[in-house]
């Protein structure tokens, strides 16, 4: 298969996997564990059955890990522990999710073809590591195809299957060798025609880097000096993994029965824990190969707890197709060794899964690993296999599951505000970043935004340019927007100007789509919607804010990182900057244009000037209601259940009991089955919940 063929090969089955994605009908939730047999010790799978079905468990997730166990030696086929787990489950009720075993490569394959292994920009991946090959290896996907189908013609009969995930958490895993490197340059031949027209939109004359010949086009490595190439670069990336799942999902697809689906666990930026939007993969490009989304959601526990990640994880996948329900495919039972939860953690941190909209929570591993690298990544049961306090809450999550699936099932939420976010803004931001040694980077940004939100509980979507609905929100938050086309900018302006209330934040509109620097004054052309222009802009240093209606201490006032120096032409200003020679610039500034509104934050700042900023943004937009009367550590989520019927949710995410007066109308609490009437005064909790069905 040459490199041409692949390249038109795999694009046209990116659009026909997207063609026959089908949303699968759901009528209980999934409550799981990721569970290999080929990792245990002894023999025990009976007496696993018979655990997971005390807990409740009702699905497992198997053999995405385990290539080189299913295929020893190139061509030969063992399917014992597939077959052994898939007869155990099938006995005791229990349905499976079969991952395809792409992700992990066996060692005979690295030994006949080692070309296989990924060239990046720090030289040759070495064997051991997962996720080291290069996904367009034209040898890696003859096997990997071969591997497929082999453990879908075994499996797609099986009554116990009810869906398939597609390898695990891909991403390009910075390939970038010569046949990446040809592939790439035939799509900028494409995108681009000409040298000529790609050296001026590039600028590439700059230090000599002009290309002059296709065959002399430099290899991109992360070494390019040109932030231009780099962005496009890491944006071909991320197609090649939109490409290569669909590929994947479009070999399954051939073989699954109409009642099985197709998913993949996406993953985000990680800060030690799951944090941001994944630099490295368009989510909402690659999961329309997908019948339904799923994601990997880690997050801090103990007194660290706070929901956060588990709501911005759930919102972005919810978000990926358009609303639609979602499975988290991977959270931590026990975890790292400061994740174990105190009592009452597991149960919250379900629910808040579902009050997002997930239809399954499942738990990574099911049993704590003996050997290799993630030994001390303990799973629901510990390395004893024993019960444990952990694994004894969980059954009483299973039940709960069970007995409420028909409430709680297939929720569905509408929200009025969403963040726009970009992957090119991202990766064209994270070229310069602030300056050197600044490790403030977009996500940072972002979440501080996601956050304020998600403390006074505004609920949130996610939207990024391809979005056709940007335009149904009342509000929209736009954090960096860094690199944007003309066209996107336009289409914000022309959102303030029919009614839309937007928030950007500092180098919005700074760059075009190629990440090259707007040759007009900022912010390029959202200038006409924010009434504001700047030319210059610097590091703050002891600058805080003043003439502000925010009412805050001295120290919440402080500027910090970055700094534009506004001058307002239409704007009302909301803050200066309180400096004796930037004092007379503009720090936040809010205009009206049209019919709506345009904020304009051109400083970072702490978290409780950005939280005001966003309070008077969300009334102003007439989003303030009966839920904003309740602040973390209570948080509130909302949705129609499929019987019609309003849920709502609340959560304490603290040590400390807490109380607060219930708003709407009569109905029933979940969990305990008490009625409860409006403005009844209820008491969480420590680390406590309630879910209330209205009447």
């Amino acid at each position: 298969m040459n490199k041409k063929y692949l390249s038109v090969l795999i694009l046209q089955l990116l659009f026909a996997a997207s063609a026959f994605a089908q949303y699968p009908k759901m009528d209980k939730l999934l409550y799981g564990v990721a569970y290999y047999d080929e990792y245990m010790p002894y023999e025990r799978l009976d007496k696993d059955v018979q655990m997971m079905k005390a807990a409740g468990i009702n699905v497992v997730r198997i053999a995405e890990s385990t290539w080189g166990t299913v295929e020893p030696q190139d061509g030969v086929f063992d399917f014992t522990h597939i077959d052994r787990v898939l007869a155990a489950m099938q006995k005791g009720g229990i349905k499976v999710i079969v991952g395809t075993p792409t992700y992990a490569i066996p060692t005979w394959m690295a030994r006949k073809h080692p070309e296989i292994l990924a060239i990046t920009s720090s030289g040759q991946n070495q064997y051991g590591p997962r996720q080291n090959m290069d996904i367009t290896n034209t040898d890696f996907r003859m096997y990997a195809e071969r591997v497929i189908r082999k453990i879908m013609e075994h499996v797609k009969d099986n009554p116990a299957v009810i869906g398939y995930q597609v390898d695990n958490e891909t991403k390009s895993y910075g390939t970038s060798g010569p046949n990446v490197q040809a592939l790439f340059v035939k799509y900028m031949q494409d995108k681009y025609k000409t040298l000529d027209n790609l050296n001026a939109i590039y600028g590439l004359n700059y230090w000599s880097n002009r290309i002059n010949t296709w065959e002399d086009f430099p290899a991109v490595t992360g070494s390019t000096i040109n932030a231009s190439l780099s962005s496009e670069f890491a944006k071909f990336q991320r197609l090649l993994v939109t490409q290569y799942l669909a590929w994947q999902a479009g070999i399954v697809r051939e073989y699954k029965r109409p009642d099985q689906f197709i998913t993949q666990n996406f993953d985000l930026e990680w800060h030690g824990y799951s944090f941001g939007i994944q630099p490295d993969v368009d989510h909402f490009a690659a999961s329309k190969a997908m019948d339904i989304a799923g994601i990997d959601i880690y997050h801090p526990s103990q007194d660290h707890l706070t929901g956060a990640e588990i709501s911005f994880g759930g919102d972005v996948t919810r978000s990926m197709k358009a609303g639609k329900n979602y499975l988290v495919i991977e959270t931590e039972a026990q975890g790292f060794p400061q994740w174990v939860p105190y009592p009452g953690q597991l149960r919250l941190q379900a629910f808040s899964h579902l009050a997002s909209g997930a239809n399954g929570v499942g738990y990574w591993p099911w049993h704590s690993i003996h050997n290799s690298f993630e030994t001390y990544w303990k799973g629901l049961l510990s390395h004893d296999f024993e019960p444990n306090p952990v694994y004894d809450e969980a059954k009483t999550i299973g039940r709960d599951f069970d007995r409420l699936s028909p409430k709680l099932i297939n929720l569905k939420k509408k929200n009025d505000v969403a963040i726009l976010f970009s992957n090119e803004a991202l990766t064209g931001f994270k070229a310069f970043g602030f300056g050197w040694g600044v490790r403030t980077g977009y996500n940072d940004v972002l979440r501080q935004l996601y956050d304020g939100l998600y403390h006074m509980n505004v609920g949130c979507d996610f939207v990024d340019p391809s979005s056709k609905n940007i335009e149904d929100y009342k509000l929209l938050v736009v954090p960096l927007l860094y690199a944007a086309p003309d066209s996107l900018l336009q289409r914000l302006n022309r959102y303030v100007k029919n009614g839309g209330h937007i928030i950007y934040t500092i180098k919005s509109g700074f760059a075009d789509e190629n990440v090259k620097v707007r040759s007009t004054r900022q912010p390029g052309i959202i200038d006409e919607a924010c009434g504001i222009y700047y030319n210059q802009f610097t590091s703050p240093e002891n600058v805080s804010l003043k003439g502000d209606a925010f009412d805050l201490k001295p120290e919440d006032k402080k500027a910090n990182t970055w700094m534009e120096l506004i001058t307002p032409t239409t704007a009302k200003v909301l803050a200066y900057y309180d400096h004796p020679v930037w004092g007379k610039y503009a720090a936040i500034t809010e205009n009206s244009y049209g019919k709506g509104l345009a904020t304009y934050i051109g400083c970072l700042t702490t978290d409780a000037v950005t939280d005001k900023i966003l309070a008077d943004a969300v009334k102003k937009a007439g989003l303030w209601g009966s839920d904003q009367q309740l602040m973390f550590p209570l948080i509130t989520k909302f949705g129609v259940n499929q019987a019609g019927k309003t849920i709502h949710y609340y959560f304490n995410y603290s040590a400390k009991e807490a109380s607060f007066t219930y708003p709407y109308g009569n109905g029933k609490e979940l969990l305990s089955g008490n009625s409860v009437s409006k403005n009844a005064a209820l008491q969480l909790e420590p680390w406590g919940m309630k879910i209330i069905e209205v009447n």
